[in-house]
Protein backbone atom coordinates (compact mmCIF):
# COMPACT_ATOMS: atom_id res chain seq x y z
CA UNK A 1 0.00 0.00 0.00
CA UNK A 2 1.46 3.27 -1.03
CA UNK A 3 2.01 6.19 1.71
CA UNK A 4 0.20 8.92 1.54
CA UNK A 5 1.42 12.40 1.28
CA UNK A 6 -0.73 15.03 1.88
CA UNK A 7 0.25 18.43 0.65
CA UNK A 8 -1.72 21.99 0.73
CA UNK A 9 -1.30 24.84 -1.11
CA UNK A 10 -3.39 28.29 -1.01
CA UNK A 11 -4.62 30.38 -4.08
CA UNK A 12 -6.73 33.04 -5.50
CA UNK A 13 -8.04 32.27 -9.52
CA UNK A 14 -4.87 35.36 -9.94
CA UNK A 15 -1.90 32.88 -8.71
CA UNK A 16 -2.71 29.99 -9.98
CA UNK A 17 -0.31 30.44 -12.86
CA UNK A 18 2.29 30.10 -10.82
CA UNK A 19 0.85 27.60 -8.20
CA UNK A 20 0.76 25.34 -11.52
CA UNK A 21 4.85 26.13 -11.99
CA UNK A 22 5.15 25.15 -8.34
CA UNK A 23 2.98 22.43 -9.09
CA UNK A 24 4.57 20.86 -12.33
CA UNK A 25 8.12 21.13 -9.79
CA UNK A 26 6.56 19.09 -7.82
CA UNK A 27 5.18 16.68 -9.73
CA UNK A 28 8.53 16.11 -12.03
CA UNK A 29 10.53 15.66 -9.09
CA UNK A 30 8.31 13.23 -6.87
CA UNK A 31 8.39 9.61 -5.98
CA UNK A 32 5.85 7.34 -7.76
CA UNK A 33 6.17 4.82 -5.16
CA UNK A 34 3.97 7.47 -2.72
CA UNK A 35 0.78 8.56 -3.07
CA UNK A 36 0.38 12.21 -3.58
CA UNK A 37 -2.57 14.15 -2.20
CA UNK A 38 -2.66 17.77 -3.21
CA UNK A 39 -5.44 20.44 -2.08
CA UNK A 40 -5.45 23.57 -3.49
CA UNK A 41 -7.34 25.34 -0.73
CA UNK A 42 -9.39 27.78 -2.01
CA UNK A 43 -12.42 30.85 -2.06
CA UNK A 44 -13.83 29.60 -5.05
CA UNK A 45 -12.36 29.62 -8.53
CA UNK A 46 -14.16 28.81 -11.74
CA UNK A 47 -14.11 25.13 -13.10
CA UNK A 48 -12.56 26.26 -16.05
CA UNK A 49 -9.70 27.83 -14.28
CA UNK A 50 -9.26 24.85 -12.66
CA UNK A 51 -8.82 22.57 -15.68
CA UNK A 52 -4.87 23.20 -16.47
CA UNK A 53 -4.33 22.00 -12.69
CA UNK A 54 -6.23 19.61 -12.71
CA UNK A 55 -4.43 17.77 -15.94
CA UNK A 56 -1.67 16.81 -13.85
CA UNK A 57 -3.73 14.27 -12.02
CA UNK A 58 -2.89 10.89 -12.53
CA UNK A 59 -3.23 7.54 -9.97
CA UNK A 60 -0.89 8.44 -7.64
CA UNK A 61 -0.91 12.43 -7.86
CA UNK A 62 -4.61 13.10 -6.76
CA UNK A 63 -5.68 17.04 -6.81
CA UNK A 64 -8.34 18.53 -5.27
CA UNK A 65 -9.69 21.85 -5.31
CA UNK A 66 -11.13 22.74 -2.05
CA UNK A 67 -13.16 25.77 -1.17
CA UNK A 68 -12.56 27.19 2.49
CA UNK A 69 -15.38 30.42 1.85
CA UNK A 70 -17.08 29.39 5.22
CA UNK A 71 -14.11 29.00 7.46
CA UNK A 72 -12.73 32.37 6.19
CA UNK A 73 -16.22 33.98 6.69
CA UNK A 74 -15.88 32.98 10.59
CA UNK A 75 -12.57 35.42 10.65
CA UNK A 76 -12.92 37.58 7.95
CA UNK A 77 -13.45 40.79 9.48
CA UNK A 78 -11.03 39.95 11.75
CA UNK A 79 -8.27 39.37 9.26
CA UNK A 80 -5.33 41.87 9.37
CA UNK A 81 -3.90 42.18 5.37
CA UNK A 82 -1.95 44.71 3.88
CA UNK A 83 0.01 45.86 -0.07
CA UNK A 84 -0.67 42.94 -2.29
CA UNK A 85 -1.96 40.20 0.36
CA UNK A 86 -5.08 38.13 0.08
CA UNK A 87 -7.37 36.46 2.85
CA UNK A 88 -5.56 33.11 0.73
CA UNK A 89 -2.22 33.47 2.66
CA UNK A 90 -4.61 32.72 6.02
CA UNK A 91 -5.93 29.70 4.73
CA UNK A 92 -3.52 26.90 6.18
CA UNK A 93 -4.50 28.09 9.55
CA UNK A 94 -7.78 26.04 8.94
CA UNK A 95 -6.13 22.53 7.48
CA UNK A 96 -5.97 20.88 10.82
CA UNK A 97 -9.86 21.61 11.61
CA UNK A 98 -11.28 20.63 7.78
CA UNK A 99 -9.16 17.18 7.36
CA UNK A 100 -9.21 15.90 10.69
CA UNK A 101 -8.02 12.15 8.33
CA UNK A 102 -4.57 13.38 8.86
CA UNK A 103 -2.15 13.33 11.33
CA UNK A 104 0.65 15.20 9.77
CA UNK A 105 0.62 17.34 6.11
CA UNK A 106 3.03 19.61 3.99
CA UNK A 107 1.43 23.30 3.27
CA UNK A 108 3.50 25.10 0.26
CA UNK A 109 3.14 28.75 -0.66
CA UNK A 110 2.24 29.02 -4.40
CA UNK A 111 5.63 30.88 -5.37
CA UNK A 112 7.65 27.59 -4.49
CA UNK A 113 9.73 25.32 -7.14
CA UNK A 114 9.99 21.93 -5.70
CA UNK A 115 13.61 20.17 -6.89
CA UNK A 116 13.63 17.52 -4.57
CA UNK A 117 10.63 14.55 -3.50
CA UNK A 118 8.77 16.41 -1.57
CA UNK A 119 8.28 13.19 0.40
CA UNK A 120 12.15 13.62 2.30
CA UNK A 121 10.44 17.03 3.64
CA UNK A 122 7.62 14.73 5.17
CA UNK A 123 9.75 12.15 6.50
CA UNK A 124 11.63 14.76 9.66
CA UNK A 125 10.21 13.72 13.12
CA UNK A 126 8.15 16.35 14.65
CA UNK A 127 7.25 14.82 17.83
CA UNK A 128 5.44 16.92 20.39
CA UNK A 129 6.03 20.35 18.06
CA UNK A 130 3.10 21.97 16.37
CA UNK A 131 5.54 22.73 13.12
CA UNK A 132 8.46 21.83 11.18
CA UNK A 133 9.91 25.05 9.45
CA UNK A 134 12.52 27.09 8.12
CA UNK A 135 14.15 29.96 9.80
CA UNK A 136 13.48 34.13 7.60
CA UNK A 137 16.60 34.86 6.09
CA UNK A 138 14.63 37.80 5.05
CA UNK A 139 13.98 38.82 9.07
CA UNK A 140 17.62 37.65 10.64
CA UNK A 141 19.62 39.27 7.91
CA UNK A 142 17.49 42.98 8.37
CA UNK A 143 18.04 44.76 11.85
CA UNK A 144 15.05 46.48 11.64
CA UNK A 145 13.10 43.17 11.20
CA UNK A 146 15.59 41.63 13.75
CA UNK A 147 14.30 44.63 16.29
CA UNK A 148 11.30 43.54 14.81
CA UNK A 149 10.85 39.86 16.37
CA UNK A 150 12.43 40.65 19.70
CA UNK A 151 10.97 43.88 20.50
CA UNK A 152 7.59 43.43 18.72
CA UNK A 153 6.98 39.64 19.35
CA UNK A 154 9.40 38.86 21.87
CA UNK A 155 10.62 36.43 19.21
CA UNK A 156 14.51 35.61 18.81
CA UNK A 157 14.84 36.45 15.18
CA UNK A 158 17.47 33.42 14.26
CA UNK A 159 14.62 31.21 15.41
CA UNK A 160 11.85 33.09 13.33
CA UNK A 161 10.36 31.00 10.74
CA UNK A 162 8.91 31.46 7.42
CA UNK A 163 5.37 29.95 6.92
CA UNK A 164 5.66 29.34 3.55
CA UNK A 165 6.75 26.32 3.87
CA UNK A 166 5.26 24.26 6.52
CA UNK A 167 5.88 20.09 8.01
CA UNK A 168 2.40 20.67 10.13
CA UNK A 169 1.50 18.44 12.93
CA UNK A 170 -2.02 18.46 12.66
CA UNK A 171 -2.57 16.06 15.59
CA UNK A 172 -1.07 18.48 17.67
CA UNK A 173 -2.57 21.46 16.21
CA UNK A 174 -6.48 19.65 17.01
CA UNK A 175 -5.29 18.17 20.83
CA UNK A 176 -4.04 21.99 21.73
CA UNK A 177 -7.34 23.80 20.35
CA UNK A 178 -4.99 25.74 17.81
CA UNK A 179 -7.80 27.31 15.29
CA UNK A 180 -9.34 28.46 19.10
CA UNK A 181 -5.95 29.92 19.77
CA UNK A 182 -5.99 31.98 16.62
CA UNK A 183 -8.86 33.14 17.03
CA UNK A 184 -8.72 34.21 20.35
CA UNK A 185 -5.25 36.31 19.45
CA UNK A 186 -7.10 37.69 16.34
CA UNK A 187 -9.35 39.30 18.62
CA UNK A 188 -6.98 40.35 20.96
CA UNK A 189 -4.30 41.82 18.85
CA UNK A 190 -3.76 42.57 14.78
CA UNK A 191 -0.64 41.70 13.53
CA UNK A 192 0.45 44.12 10.64
CA UNK A 193 3.69 43.27 9.76
CA UNK A 194 3.71 39.40 8.44
CA UNK A 195 0.44 38.64 9.75
CA UNK A 196 -0.60 35.37 9.71
CA UNK A 197 3.37 34.51 9.95
CA UNK A 198 3.41 36.23 13.25
CA UNK A 199 0.89 34.61 14.49
CA UNK A 200 2.03 31.22 13.73
CA UNK A 201 4.90 32.32 15.18
CA UNK A 202 3.90 33.82 18.14
CA UNK A 203 1.31 30.57 18.91
CA UNK A 204 4.22 27.97 18.05
CA UNK A 205 7.03 29.77 19.94
CA UNK A 206 9.45 26.91 21.37
CA UNK A 207 7.27 24.40 19.55
CA UNK A 208 9.03 24.17 16.41
CA UNK A 209 11.35 21.65 14.69
CA UNK A 210 13.46 23.44 12.82
CA UNK A 211 14.41 21.57 9.20
CA UNK A 212 17.61 22.63 7.11
CA UNK A 213 17.66 26.19 4.86
CA UNK A 214 17.71 23.81 1.30
CA UNK A 215 13.71 23.51 1.95
CA UNK A 216 13.52 27.11 1.93
CA UNK A 217 15.83 28.39 -0.18
CA UNK A 218 15.21 32.15 -0.66
CA UNK A 219 16.50 34.69 -3.34
CA UNK A 220 17.79 37.10 -1.30
CA UNK A 221 20.71 35.20 0.33
CA UNK A 222 22.29 34.70 -3.51
CA UNK A 223 22.86 31.66 -4.76
CA UNK A 224 24.07 28.49 -2.93
CA UNK A 225 27.12 26.18 -3.56
CA UNK A 226 24.57 23.12 -4.11
CA UNK A 227 21.42 22.89 -5.46
CA UNK A 228 18.95 23.65 -2.82
CA UNK A 229 15.67 21.10 -2.42
CA UNK A 230 13.06 23.97 -2.24
CA UNK A 231 13.02 27.70 -3.73
CA UNK A 232 10.77 30.03 -2.33
CA UNK A 233 10.81 33.38 -4.96
CA UNK A 234 9.44 35.01 -1.13
CA UNK A 235 8.17 38.95 -1.01
CA UNK A 236 8.98 41.30 -4.27
CA UNK A 237 11.44 38.64 -5.64
CA UNK A 238 9.25 37.26 -8.85
CA UNK A 239 11.32 35.87 -11.41
CA UNK A 240 8.34 36.54 -13.38
CA UNK A 241 8.56 40.43 -12.64
CA UNK A 242 12.49 40.95 -12.72
CA UNK A 243 15.13 39.41 -14.78
CA UNK A 244 18.05 39.53 -11.83
CA UNK A 245 16.59 37.08 -9.67
CA UNK A 246 18.95 34.40 -8.42
CA UNK A 247 17.20 30.73 -9.68
CA UNK A 248 15.54 32.14 -11.80
CA UNK A 249 16.31 30.26 -14.78
CA UNK A 250 14.93 26.92 -12.75
CA UNK A 251 11.53 29.17 -12.70
CA UNK A 252 11.11 28.66 -16.16
CA UNK A 253 13.23 26.03 -16.92
CA UNK A 254 9.53 24.21 -15.13
CA UNK A 255 6.93 27.50 -16.58
CA UNK A 256 8.09 26.63 -19.58
CA UNK A 257 6.01 23.38 -19.98
CA UNK A 258 3.24 24.85 -18.14
CA UNK A 259 -0.39 26.06 -19.72
CA UNK A 260 -0.01 29.15 -18.53
CA UNK A 261 3.38 29.82 -19.72
CA UNK A 262 2.68 31.97 -22.02
CA UNK A 263 0.66 33.99 -20.08
CA UNK A 264 3.53 34.38 -17.30
CA UNK A 265 6.08 35.42 -20.29
CA UNK A 266 3.51 38.62 -21.22
CA UNK A 267 3.22 39.30 -17.24
CA UNK A 268 7.21 39.24 -17.32
CA UNK A 269 6.99 41.37 -20.02
CA UNK A 270 5.15 44.13 -19.33
CA UNK A 271 6.40 44.51 -15.60
CA UNK A 272 7.24 48.17 -16.05
CA UNK A 273 8.62 50.98 -14.02
CA UNK A 274 5.24 51.90 -12.20
CA UNK A 275 4.47 48.57 -11.82
CA UNK A 276 8.43 48.01 -10.09
CA UNK A 277 7.62 51.43 -8.09
CA UNK A 278 4.63 49.97 -5.94
CA UNK A 279 6.56 46.89 -5.01
CA UNK A 280 9.43 49.35 -3.74
CA UNK A 281 7.00 50.81 -1.60
CA UNK A 282 5.50 47.76 -0.47
CA UNK A 283 9.00 47.39 0.89
CA UNK A 284 9.24 50.36 2.30
CA UNK A 285 5.89 50.29 3.86
CA UNK A 286 6.78 46.55 5.31
CA UNK A 287 10.00 48.17 7.00
CA UNK A 288 7.91 51.20 8.54
CA UNK A 289 5.44 48.98 9.79
CA UNK A 290 7.81 47.31 11.74
CA UNK A 291 9.60 50.45 13.11
CA UNK A 292 5.84 51.68 14.25
CA UNK A 293 5.86 48.08 16.30
CA UNK A 294 8.78 48.49 17.68
CA UNK A 295 8.17 51.81 19.14
CA UNK A 296 4.44 50.75 19.71
CA UNK A 297 4.43 51.04 24.02
CA UNK A 298 1.67 49.05 23.23
CA UNK A 299 3.03 46.39 21.01
CA UNK A 300 2.02 42.52 21.67
CA UNK A 301 5.78 42.18 23.56
CA UNK A 302 5.01 44.91 25.88
CA UNK A 303 1.80 43.97 26.73
CA UNK A 304 1.60 40.09 26.84
CA UNK A 305 4.95 39.43 26.91
CA UNK A 306 6.70 41.46 29.46
CA UNK A 307 3.32 42.58 31.38
CA UNK A 308 2.12 39.13 33.14
CA UNK A 309 1.92 40.51 36.54
CA UNK A 310 -1.71 40.75 36.72
CA UNK A 311 -2.57 37.63 34.38
CA UNK A 312 -1.44 35.49 32.04
CA UNK A 313 -0.89 36.10 28.47
CA UNK A 314 -3.48 36.23 25.71
CA UNK A 315 -2.34 32.61 24.45
CA UNK A 316 -2.34 30.97 27.86
CA UNK A 317 -5.93 32.39 28.70
CA UNK A 318 -7.11 30.84 25.50
CA UNK A 319 -5.68 27.62 26.90
CA UNK A 320 -7.44 27.42 29.84
CA UNK A 321 -10.67 28.76 28.08
CA UNK A 322 -10.67 26.00 25.61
Amino acid sequence: MKKTIPIFYASDANYLPYLEVSLNSLKQNANKKHLYKIYILNAGIDNNLQEPILSYKEDWFDIIFVNVIDKINEVKNNLQLRDYYTGATYYRIFIADLFPQYDKAIYLDSDTVVLQDISKLYKYNLKNNFIGAITDKVVSSNDIFIDYCEQALGINANNYFNAGILLMNLKKFREDNFYDLFKSLLLTYKFKVAQDQDYLNVICKDQVKYIPYKWNTMPIGGKSKKLPCLIHYNLTLKPWHYGDIPYAEIFWKYAKSTHNYDFIRKEFGSYVSEKQLVDQKAEEHLINLAIQEINDKNNYYNKYVINQTESETVLNTAKVKH
